[in-house]
């Protein structure tokens, strides 16, 4: 599968972004997916996944309650909206696709495709 991020841009703190992951493929609804997110100098942390069905939601603590991840299976995309934004938030965001999901979703390795990433600035 191949996957393509967007819907990064520029916004104040207290602001909200979607971003977007399409999936090219008919596979999509095999995949767990995930959003992960990375600044330079930095390893990529978890951000949120969600499940293939779309039932089961995980999070980081950093983000619970400001961001909601959700898919479309019907439209191969999976999204990542983000409420109440912060300086910290600021990174590069990247979706993640796991076909052979062992449980740990907030592992940087258990995805085997990744998106080419976005860059999300929060501005104080």
């Amino acid at each position: 599968v191949q996957l393509q991020a967007s819907g990064g841009g520029l916004v104040q703190a207290g602001g909200s972004l979607r971003l977007s992951c399409a999936a090219s493929g008919r596979t999509f609804s095999s995949y767990v997916m995930g959003w992960f997110r990375q600044v330079p100098g930095k390893e990529r942390e978890f951000v949120a996944a969600i499940s293939r069905g779309g039932g089961s939601t995980w999070y980081a603590d950093s983000v619970k309650g400001r961001f909601t991840i959700s898919r479309d299976n019907a439209k191969n995309t999976v999204y990542l909206q983000m409420n109440s934004l912060k300086p910290e938030d600021t990174a590069v965001y990247y979706c993640g696709a796991d076909r052979l999901y062992s449980g740990r979703y907030y592992y940087e390795g258990e995805y085997d495709h990744w998106g080419q990433g976005t860059l999300v600035t929060v501005s104080s």
